[in-house]
């Protein structure tokens, strides 16, 4: 895979059909943009391109709007190699981006990235003021020579799919509505880093993880999680929230990782969210904590892990 990072192509022999989008989460609706491209290059011998920004359009626009990451850049292009894109464009969203008219962008994309055809969904907007859409690129065609597709938008329960609603459901503790949304489980990744330690002194030692504060977090609560360390998974109990038997303050994300004995400060841990178990509660003693910390254990031990979306 070919990565552009806020550079345009020098030399392209070859013709490019390119997904159009934020692709913040890389949904079901989105992998259907996407996996077009990849069809119509391949039968027209020419490369698939994803077009997206590094940074969401409102944080330039409206920041105080702006909404918080569904999956970081390193995970998405990780994502779309595994697609088998061949070229992935990714530019830093500006003020002068921004401005830009939406003719002047077509043209970018067909003079600076030979670009012969263009993949959307049924509504997508772009240029200034969101005043380029899909009738405006059918318009251009003959201009700039590229051929058209608008894809029609996949539903969950009845409702199209959005990045902004799986948002919602990850805020509100549905995390296996967002995984069926996602095609894969929601998760964070982070570096392991040191806390209180006072889950090892009631036997639920936990990895507490340092995490980006722009990303989504999950409702409040107990989860049944999967953890990634070392290509390998484990089951695991995952707390989000703010410690209250013991008096805590600050919001955290802990996970005791069932049959799991390794010090991992200081690495790279993924947290999978697979189902949220209970609220959170001030239980009124620590006896009382490790009795519920016992039955959440019995729940992931019965539980299923995913992998790739499929139960083992």
């Amino acid at each position: 895979m070919i990565l552009l990072d806020d550079i345009i192509i020098k030399e392209n022999n070859k013709a490019n059909y390119v997904a159009l989008g934020s692709f913040d989460g890389l949904h079901v609706g989105h992998l259907s943009l996407i996996r077009k491209a990849i069809y119509v290059a391949k039968e027209r011998n020419g490369n698939s391109m994803v077009f997206t920004y590094k940074n969401h359009p409102l944080s330039i626009i409206k920041p105080e709007f702006a909404p918080k990451f569904i999956m970081n850049l390193q995970y998405k292009l990780e994502c779309l190699k595994n697609e088998n894109v061949d070229v992935v464009v990714i530019r830093t969203f500006t003020k002068e981006f921004m401005q830009m008219s939406p003719e002047e962008f077509v043209r970018i994309l067909s003079v600076d990235y030979n670009v012969k055809g263009i993949i959307v969904g049924f509504n997508f907007k772009f240029g200034h003021k969101n005043e380029g859409d899909i009738e405006l690129l059918k318009n251009l065609k003959e201009k700039y020579g590229y051929e058209l597709w608008v894809i029609d938008p996949l539903k969950y329960k009845e409702e199209v799919i959005s990045s902004t609603r799986i948002r919602k459901s990850i805020l509100e503790g549905k995390v296996n509505e967002a995984r069926n949304m996602l095609s894969r489980p929601y998760s964070i990744r982070g570096k392991v880093k040191h806390g209180k330690k006072l889950g090892r002194t009631i036997g639920f030692p936990t990895a507490n993880l340092g995490f980006d504060e722009r990303m989504v977090i999950p409702k409040i609560g107990v989860y049944y999680t999967n953890v990634i360390w070392n290509n390998s998974i484990f089951k695991g109990i995952t707390s989000v929230g703010h410690n209250p038997t013991v008096n805590g303050q600050d919001l955290t994300i802990e996970t005791y990782i069932l049959e799991f004995d390794s010090e991992i400060y200081g690495q790279e841990i993924e947290v999978l969210f697979l189902e949220r178990i209970r609220d959170e509660k001030k239980f009124q003693s620590l006896d009382a904590l490790v009795e519920k910390l016992k039955k959440d254990k019995e729940f992931a031990i019965k539980s299923k892990i995913f992998i790739k979306n499929i139960k083992f």
